[in-house]
């Protein structure tokens, strides 16, 4: 289903006229470097195809002759590779390889039979030369800064505007070539008959994965074959097919891809059947806004609400099927994550569920929504991304895709480290709340009440009325003592959301001495009567709360600090 799906996308993508895609037998890579040779095979320059500054400069990419497949065996890509391979300059290997592998490079070249053509002709005297770095003598500083960085690098025929691997007689002949000699079989793909790839093409793209690349199918040791049958043979896919996922696969990895989300660990992709705005737009739903423009997000979320309000949803474009697909590195593999296939109406349906579920009252300076990334670093060590748990990032963005409960770890990770650092972020607060939300309705929609975006003080859950009774004692402490460093919060709110019956009897004592304090009779009066509505409901102190009440404990303890922070009039 997944390779059928990319295969079908890279027929959508190849059927426009102003298609970007590879084409069969090439792809699209960035090439550094192109040696400029004129007529007798002279270098005449060594063209810079980078722009920009610092970590934003980038290489021109070029629709080039489709990578090899290679690992300890030597396999030259044609009229393009690493200076090793194009040029036989000893960089990493050793001498006696590095000839050898020159000498394939040039093998392939005359196997083209083009000999007779100008620009051929040109880099075959080139590479014939015996010492080609008395050639660069000029060009000393690219020269030096090839033998350092080893990039990829290709040729150019002085007077044209592109390499030499995309004049027309190069490309007739490739258009010309037939695959390689391997048997035919019904494709898995397809459903017909075709020359099966024995080594499918590499990804690229996936955060954490091989540089060189990975694969999703691959049988490279005796365990993971049957029947005698040698590598690709054991899952048949036809050349054309194989070619087609890949390349579909890849252009949605591409370092520019709109259609590229990071989740934790996970990699991840979307596209629709037919073109779709939405297809592009994911990733202004989870995705950090960019820097100029914080806003984004918040006006995606809009949007998507926006639609669903004018009824939108039930266009035509809308019953397209939409797919997501989350990979993550695993050795020479890539794991697949997470797939999940909807209409682009249940998608959006799921998404805003999300944000609904996620919203909660926060600060004036914080964004109504945040990225699905803000969420988990607020769960992680230090608050750094490298911290998130593997599993959690991808469980959680599969709970979106389908519609599901959050996984538990989320909550328990919400509330470890809330316990950690004693600190209820509005992140964190979020994610409490659509953690017990989204179990509620699922699991006992009616014997229990979902929790609100703001403060309810008509919630009898035990937590949440703990909670909102260990803010205000904080609050009465930080009246009485303006200007203190650590609060009852700092030193007890371990045992407060876990074993309330510990603390919160020297808590309630402890405030009698904290509202003596306070100079202003009516604000004394007004904790009083907010402590008693907020005991009304509470019998004896617990001695132990579950997990989904230390999460109404946060919640509670939130939306009351909140609520003391809020202005009567933004309250109505």
């Amino acid at each position: 289903m997944i390779l059928q799906a990319l295969k079908e996308y890279y027929d959508r993508k190849a059927a426009l006229a102003d298609t970007t895609i590879a084409p069969p037998g090439w792809e699209r890579k960035e090439l550094p470097f192109l040696i400029v040779l004129d007529a007798t095979g002279t270098p005449v320059a060594i063209e810079d195809t980078r722009e920009g500054e610092g970590r934003n400069r980038r290489a021109k990419s070029y629709l080039i002759p489709q990578t090899v497949k290679r690992a300890s065996n030597i396999a030259p890509n044609l009229l393009w590779d690493n200076p090793e391979y194009a040029l036989g300059v000893v960089i990493k290997g050793k001498s006696d390889r590095v000839a050898r592998q020159h000498q394939a490079f040039i093998d392939k070249i005359r196997s083209l039979g083009l000999s007779n053509d100008p620009a051929i002709a040109a880099i075959l005297a080139f590479l014939d030369h015996p010492d080609k770095a008395t050639l660069f003598e000029k060009f000393t500083a690219q020269w030096q800064e090839i033998h350092e960085i080893s990039p990829f690098l290709s040729f150019k025929f002085a007077g044209d505007p592109d390499p030499i691997f995309r004049r027309s007689a190069v490309v007739d002949v490739l258009a010309r070539t037939t695959g390689t000699d391997q048997q035919a079989s019904a494709c898995l793909i397809t459903g017909r008959s075709g020359e099966i790839a024995r080594l499918h093409p590499a990804i690229k793209g996936v955060r954490d994965a091989n540089s060189t690349g990975a694969n999703i199918v691959g049988f490279n040791l005796d365990a993971f074959r049957s029947f005698g049958k040698e590598q690709g043979a054991n899952a048949p896919i036809s050349q054309a097919a194989t070619f087609a996922y890949t390349t579909a696969l890849n252009t949605l990895l591409a370092r520019d891809s709109t259609q590229k989300l990071q989740v934790g660990d996970a990699t991840t992709v979307f596209w629709s059947d037919r073109a779709s705005s939405f297809e592009t737009h994911v990733c202004d739903f989870f995705g950090e806004p960019p820097k100029d423009d914080p806003d984004h997000l918040v006006e995606a979320v809009k949007s998507l609400y926006r639609s669903a309000d004018t009824g939108t949803f039930d266009t035509d474009e809308d019953k397209t099927c939409f797919h997501v697909l989350g990979l993550s590195p695993n050795a020479a593999r890539l794991a697949i994550r997470f797939w999940q296939s909807g209409t682009i109406s249940e998608m959006a349906e799921r998404f805003r569920k999300h944000f609904n579920d996620i919203q909660i009252v926060h600060g004036p300076k914080d964004k109504d929504y945040l990225s699905i990334w803000r969420y988990l670093v607020a769960t992680a060590v230090q608050g750094k991304s490298e911290n998130i748990p593997p599993s959690l990032a991808g469980n959680t963005m599969r709970a979106i895709l389908e519609g599901s409960p959050y996984p538990k770890t989320l909550l328990q990770a919400t509330l470890l480290r809330t316990r950690a650092e004693r600190e209820i972020t509005y992140p964190r607060a979020a994610l409490i709340k659509a953690c017990l939300n989204r179990a509620i309705r699922f699991t006992n929609p009616t014997h229990e009440r979902e929790l609100t975006v703001s403060l309810d003080i008509t919630n009898a859950a035990i937590g949440y009325r703990l909670g909102r009774l260990f803010a205000v004692l904080e609050k009465i402490q930080e009246r009485a003592n303006p200007g203190i460093n650590a609060t009852i919060r700092d030193r007890f709110y371990g045992a407060a959301s876990s074993t309330p019956v510990t603390v919160f009897g020297n808590l309630m004592r402890l405030k009698n001495h904290h509202l003596a304090k306070l100079d202003h009779v009516g604000e004394r009066i007004n904790y009083e009567k907010l402590i008693g509505e907020i005991m009304s409901g509470i019998g004896d102190f617990p001695t132990h709360l579950a997990l989904d009440q230390q999460g109404r404990f946060a919640i509670g303890y939130y939306h009351q600090r909140q609520d003391f922070f809020t202005k009567k009039t933004d309250k109505e």
